[in-house]
């Protein structure tokens, strides 16, 4: 029980990194499709990294700068250039699966340094993510630079004639998730796969962008999703390693169908007036046009 609950959080944890980055980002009014892409960039270059210093916590610190520099693209053209969030970010994800396709070849095949045990025999970054969560929660609620986050992506317009600084706030917000998102995809490569493939992260961004609507926008939700992922994605596991008599893509499938039928239970909810939980930010996915 306690091996199964342990292979648990260790499916959970990249989802988990990816989706309370993208909570705050989300907050603070911006709608980040490319996860994926970030995700997808930090795997290959914190296993770059890692597989070059031998140290896998520098491999991890790589990748958080190299999912925040790719959230900076996207910063750009979103907050200065005012392009359209959904488009920018599809484009983001593509960005980044192609350019790790192209630089990640000499890394096919090679075997990621092993990660020390932490505490209880998880590896640190399950505790990061775990440690995330409370402190996610507590500067969004508790802080006061958390609730001016939430407050531009309330309403960016009051906000900005209240003199809080919009763009500067969504850039950090961008930031922050950008590098979530880069150290959730080195997980992947560093402590699950242990080595580089293309395309990995196999759709592990879109979870994490589906598991915030799931927790409606709540960190607490965010960690409960991350678990059902993660609960569905080792039930599949164990499902084929017994050599159950389902067809193995069936089994493969089961992670996001699940996701799938999650989210239609919550849009139903929410159409009969039984949503239960918080509402998206008011601002969320709208341009900021800096009046004055």
């Amino acid at each position: 029980m306690i091996s199964v609950f342990i292979l648990l959080l260790g499916a959970a944890t990249p989802i988990l990194f990816a989706a309370l980055g993208e909570l705050v980002a989300e907050r603070a009014g911006v709608l980040n499709l490319g996860v994926e892409g970030m995700m997808v960039g930090g795997a290959l270059a914190g296993f770059a990294a890692a597989h070059a210093t031998g140290s896998p916590a520098l491999g991890f610190a790589v990748a958080a700068l190299a999912g925040a520099a790719l959230s900076m693209l996207f910063a750009m053209m979103t907050q200065y250039l005012l392009s359209n969030q959904v488009a920018t970010g599809l484009a983001l994800t593509l960005f980044g699966l192609g350019l790790t396709a192209m630089f990640g070849k000499p890394y096919e095949g090679v075997k990621a340094p092993a990660m020390m045990a932490g505490p209880l025999g998880l590896n640190w970054m399950i505790w990061l993510g775990l440690a995330m969560v409370p402190v996610v929660w507590w500067f969004l609620v508790r802080t006061r630079p958390g609730l001016i986050l939430r407050a531009v992506g309330e309403n960016h317009d009051a906000a900005h004639g209240l003199g809080y600084p919009v763009r500067a706030m969504r850039i950090a917000a961008l930031a922050f998730g950008g590098a979530m998102a880069g150290m959730g995809g080195a997980y992947i490569s560093i402590a699950t796969v242990l080595q580089w493939t293309e395309g990995m992260t196999a759709g592990a961004g879109w979870i994490a962008l589906a598991i915030v609507v799931f927790a409606q926008w709540n960190p607490w939700g965010v960690l409960a999703g991350a678990w059902l992922f993660g609960g569905v994605t080792v039930l599949q596991l164990r499902l084929q390693a017994a050599g159950v008599a389902v067809p193995v893509q069936f089994l493969a499938m089961a992670p996001y169908l699940a996701t799938i039928l999650v989210l239609v239970l919550i849009s139903a909810r929410q159409k009969f007036g039984r949503s239960g939980g918080g509402a998206a930010p008011g601002s969320l996915g709208r341009p900021f046009h800096a009046l004055r």
